[in-house]
C-alpha cells in the first residue's frame, strides 16, 4: 500500500487552477480533492469569500511592493508585509511568501537589477531581519522563494536558490525561512537532491512543476518521484506545494502531482 511522502501535506497554488472559476470556488474544489491551498496577491481576492470556502489556505504572499535591499524599497516592503500578517493570520495561514524584489503582473521586478553588489547584500540581510522580528511576534513565517532570470523572472535580484539559502542562513530565524522551488531550481542551478539536502535545515516549503513549460509533475525532465524518495530518506516532513499550470486538465494535473509525491 502506498502512503504520502512522509506525512507532507500535499498544497496546490489556487492562481493556477481551475482558472474558469472565481477563486473561492478554486479553492473550494482543491479542498474537496484533499489539498491545502495557496494564494498570492491577497489585496485582489474576497477574502469573506476565501475564509467561507472552507479551504484550509497554508501559503500566501507576504509583502505587495518592495525590495529587500534598498532603503525606500525595504521600507515598502516592510510596510506591506506588517499588512499582510493581520490577514494572514484571519485566513489562519501561517507562512507569508516573498522575493527579492516585487514582480508586476508579468512576472517581471519593478525595480531590476543585473548583480546585487555588498551592500545590497547586506541591506538585503538586515531587512530579512526586520521580517524576522514581525514574524516571530505574530507566530507566522516568512518565506524567501528562489526565482529563475533565464525564462520568467529576469533581472530578480537574490533569485538563484544558493542566494536565498545563503541569505537565510546568513539570519538563520525560525521568522525566515526558504520556499525553495525545485522548477525555477532546475532551471537556475539543477542538482536538485543535493540541493534540497543542503537546504534542509531552512526549507519551510518545497514547490514543484516540471521544466520545461511549468506544467506539472511527469510532464517534463525532472525525476519528481525520486526526488520525493530522497526527502522522504533526508526525513523531510514539511509541506509540498504545486504551482504549475497544468499541462491540459487541472484535477489531472492534481492527481500527476499526488501520484509523484506518493511513495
Amino acid at each position: 500500500m502506498s502512503l504520502p511522502l512522509a506525512a507532507s501535506p500535499l498544497a496546490a497554488c489556487a492562481e493556477m487552477l481551475f482558472t474558469d472559476r472565481p477563486i473561492a470556488e478554486r479553492a473550494a474544489r482543491l479542498a474537496e480533492l484533499g489539498f491545502d491551498v495557496e494564494i498570492w496577491d491577497w489585496s485582489r481576492h474576497d477574502l469573506k469569500a476565501l475564509k467561507a470556502s472552507g479551504a484550509r489556505i497554508v501559503s500566501m504572499t507576504g509583502y505587495l511592493r518592495g525590495t529587500l535591499a534598498d532603503e525606500a524599497g525595504a521600507a515598502d516592503l516592510l510596510e506591506t508585509a506588517a499588512r499582510s500578517i493581520p490577514v494572514a493570520l484571519d485566513l489562519g495561514c501561517g507562512r507569508l511568501n516573498l522575493h527579492g524584489t516585487g514582480l508586476d503582473s508579468r512576472g517581471l521586478p519593478v525595480k531590476p537589477c543585473a548583480a546585487a553588489d555588498p551592500a545590497m547584500w547586506l541591506k538585503a540581510r538586515d531587512t530579512l531581519n526586520r521580517l524576522a522580528d514581525l514574524a516571530e511576534k505574530a507566530g507566522v513565517t516568512f518565506m524567501l522563494e528562489n526565482l529563475n532570470t533565464a525564462v520568467d523572472h529576469p533581472g530578480v535580484p537574490f533569485a538563484r536558490a544558493g542566494e536565498c539559502l545563503t541569505l537565510v542562513a546568513a539570519v538563520n530565524r525560525p521568522g525566515v525561512r526558504l520556499n525553495l522551488d525545485l522548477y525555477h531550481a532546475q532551471i537556475g542551478e539543477g542538482h536538485l537532491i543535493e540541493l534540497c539536502r543542503r537546504a534542509l535545515p531552512y526549507i519551510a516549503e518545497i514547490q514543484v512543476a516540471d521544466v520545461p513549460g511549468r506544467h506539472e509533475p511527469g510532464t517534463g525532465e525532472i525525476n519528481y518521484p525520486a526526488i520525493a524518495r530522497a526527502l522522504a530518506a533526508m526525513g523531510y516532513t514539511g509541506p509540498v506545494a504545486l504551482e504549475a499550470w497544468p499541462e491540459a486538465d487541472s484535477e489531472q494535473a492534481l492527481e500527476r502531482f499526488r501520484a509523484a509525491f506518493t511513495l
